[in-house]
């Protein structure tokens, strides 16, 4: 039986710019680094207050990463949309769709990061 989920994997071309973009913009703290067997580099972050990770792969041999739109998103629960939105946007990355109030009253809204991957912020109904 399934106990919970660890993490997440997502393969980019450019780590360092990737890891700078999840600590400066989610605020993401590099757990661990290693090198694969393969040859891999393999970063894992994890959020504040999170016990669940994201593992980031470095791994040129396999050829660049493409990422079709709409393809997967990662989303995150924030405290205030708005002041996000605003502090991302500072960083670079506005938001690429939203801010939208949804049928349960939450506010979600996108930005895109630097690989091409999505993000979703929920601000839940209070």
């Amino acid at each position: 039986m399934i106990k919970r989920l660890l993490h997440t994997r997502y393969r980019v071309n450019d780590l360092e710019k990737t890891l700078a973009f999840y600590h400066d913009v989610f605020d993401l703290k590099e757990v661990t680094r290693h090198t694969s067997p393969r040859g891999s580099t393999v970063v894992f972050l994890q959020p504040p207050g999170g016990s669940e990770q994201i593992e980031i792969c470095h791994y040129p041999k396999s050829g660049p990463v493409v990422v079709q739109p709409d393809l997967t998103h990662l989303a995150f629960e924030v405290d205030d949309l708005e002041a996000f939105g605003k502090a991302a946007a500072a960083k670079g990355y506005p938001f690429s769709d939203g801010p939208t109030v949804t049928s349960s009253g939450s506010k979600i809204a996108f930005i895109d990061g630097p690989e091409g991957y999505e993000f979703e912020l929920i601000e839940k109904k209070k």
